[in-house]
C-alpha cells in the first residue's frame, strides 16, 4: 500500500499504476484528498490517495477478450465555476461499467432518445426521492416537470428547503452541478433547479441590475456586466442573449477566474 500524492486526482492514478507497474484498473485505491484550485492561488491542494495492488497482475498474454474489452477508468477536471472536481465515466458501446472492490457489475444504458421529455421527468422523479427519502432536511417531495422540450425542472420545497441552499449558495452549486451531471448524461436533458424560491429571487436580481446595463447598450452598443458568481453569470447571460439576439454575448474571465459578460457588435469580433 503506497500513499500517492499529484496535482489531479488523473496524474496520480498514472503515478500509482506507474509505480506498482500494471494498469489503473488492476489498483485498489483510496481517495484521501481531493485536489483544489483554491481561492486567488491560496489554500490550493494537491490529491492525495492511497493505492494497493490486491493481486499480481496476469500477463497480458492471459487476458481474457471480455476483460480487454472492459477497462473503466474514472478520471477527474477541475471546475472553476461549480465544483473543483468532475467526475466523468467512460462509456463503451451502449453499456456503463462500474468496479468497486471485489465485484464488477455491468448495467444496461437504456436509449435515452427514445424516451419523451414526460417520460425523462417522470423516471427522474422517483429516482430523486429515493435518493433524498433519507435527508436530514424536512423538505416535501421533491417535484420534477417538464420546463420545456429540452430541459427539467426540478424544484425542492418544504419547510427546511432553504436550509439546502447554503450560505451564498454553495449547496446550491453543488446540488446543481450533481443533478446536471446525472440528467444531462442519462437523460440528454438540460436542468433547471428551483430550491425554496431561491432561483427565482436569483432572476429577479439579475433582471434589476441590468436595467443599467442595457441602457448603456442601448445608447452605446456595447458594455460589460461587473463579475458575477457561476449561478448569477449564467441566469445573465440567457436574460442578454434572450434580449440582444443580434448581437454578440460572450462570457469573459479575469486573471483571478472571475465571469462577466461582454456585450458587441458581431462585426467586432
Amino acid at each position: 500500500m503506497k500513499k500517492i500524492e499529484a496535482p489531479t486526482l488523473e496524474q496520480a492514478y498514472a503515478k500509482a499504476a506507474a509505480e506498482f507497474g500494471c494498469s489503473v484498473t488492476a489498483l485498489q485505491v483510496e481517495i484521501v484528498q481531493f485536489p483544489s484550485n483554491g481561492v486567488l492561488g491560496f489554500f490550493r491542494k494537491s490529491a492525495i490517495i492511497v493505492a494497493n495492488l490486491p493481486y499480481t497482475p496476469v500477463e497480458e498474454s492471459a487476458v481474457t477478450e471480455q476483460q480487454e474489452e472492459i477497462d473503466p477508468l474514472i478520471s477527474y477536471e477541475s471546475d472553476n465555476v461549480v465544483s473543483d472536481t468532475e467526475p466523468e465515466e467512460l462509456v463503451l458501446s451502449d453499456k456503463f461499467y462500474i468496479q468497486d472492490d471485489d465485484f464488477e457489475e455491468e448495467i444496461e444504458d437504456h436509449d435515452m432518445y427514445e424516451l419523451s421529455a414526460q417520460e425523462c421527468a417522470d423516471e427522474v422523479k422517483e429516482q430523486i426521492n429515493i435518493l433524498f427519502k433519507d435527508i436530514c432536511f424536512d423538505i416535501n417531495a421533491v417535484d420534477v416537470s417538464v420546463y420545456d422540450e429540452n430541459t427539467l425542472l426540478v424544484e425542492f420545497t418544504g419547510a427546511d428547503a432553504a436550509l439546502m441552499i447554503g450560505k451564498e449558495g454553495y449547496r446550491y452549486k453543488a446540488l446543481s452541478y450533481m443533478l446536471f451531471n446525472w440528467i444531462n448524461a442519462v437523460y440528454g436533458m438540460q436542468l433547471r433547479l428551483e430550491i425554496a424560491e431561491f432561483l427565482k429571487n436569483q432572476e429577479e436580481s439579475i433582471s434589476r441590475y441590468l436595467i443599467n446595463v442595457c441602457d448603456i447598450i442601448d445608447q452605446e452598443g456595447r458594455a460589460q456586466t461587473k463579475v458575477l458568481d457561476g449561478v448569477l453569470v449564467q441566469i445573465a447571460l440567457k436574460q442578454l442573449r434572450d434580449r440582444y439576439p443580434d448581437r454578440y454575448v460572450a462570457i469573459r474571465s479575469t486573471r483571478d477566474g472571475g465571469k462577466f459578460i461582454v456585450i458587441n457588435s458581431y462585426h467586432e469580433y
